[in-house]
């Protein structure tokens, strides 16, 4: 495993559909089955982690990008969040991120330039079990509560006058 200073961070591919949006990128990942929300410098991080460029050179790209002058720990805290969400390679989400700051210290330090600190919203989404819509009239179940109608009896769905 690397040293945190020669870290060449990846992001991961697999089993995500991306979405770019001018402000912001949408991942969905497929095998966790949680869609997440990068605002325009976490995108930027993750879009840049390309296991070739450096911490120092990510920082570089995001205070050129987002013209603004940017530290390292703003760069270390989107990919904190990045490995948090399960959105580097492995190896990068065993690394132990040297956090020097909290994240309120950094809102603190660039309220001014609120904008260029890294934010990652992410929802579960519900498993394709937990979508399926209400069974319909003949079909098995065990409780009323899987039928549409609201009514199980004898092991089917039956209409509504049937309970």
């Amino acid at each position: 495993m690397r040293a945190p200073a020669q870290m060449l961070p990846l992001a991961r591919r697999n089993k995500l559909i991306i979405r770019e949006l001018p402000d912001e990128v949408l991942i969905y990942d497929s095998e966790r089955d949680k869609a997440h929300c990068l605002n325009t410098a976490s995108a930027l991080v993750w879009k840049h982690c390309d296991g070739n460029t450096s911490v120092a050179k990510l920082r570089t790209l995001l205070q050129k990008q987002l013209a603004t002058p940017i530290e390292e720990d703003v760069v270390w805290l989107a990919l904190d969040q990045l490995r948090r969400f399960h959105l580097l390679e492995e190896e990068e989400r065993r690394t132990i991120f040297p956090m020097t700051v909290t994240r309120r210290d950094l809102v603190r330090k660039y309220l001014p330039a609120a904008l260029a600190l890294p934010v990652i919203m992410s929802i579960s989404s519900p498993a394709a079990a937990q979508v399926a819509s209400c069974r319909q009239l003949g079909q098995a179940c065990t409780l009323s509560s899987q039928c549409c109608s609201n009514c199980c009896s004898n092991g089917s769905c039956q209409p509504g006058g049937f309970c």
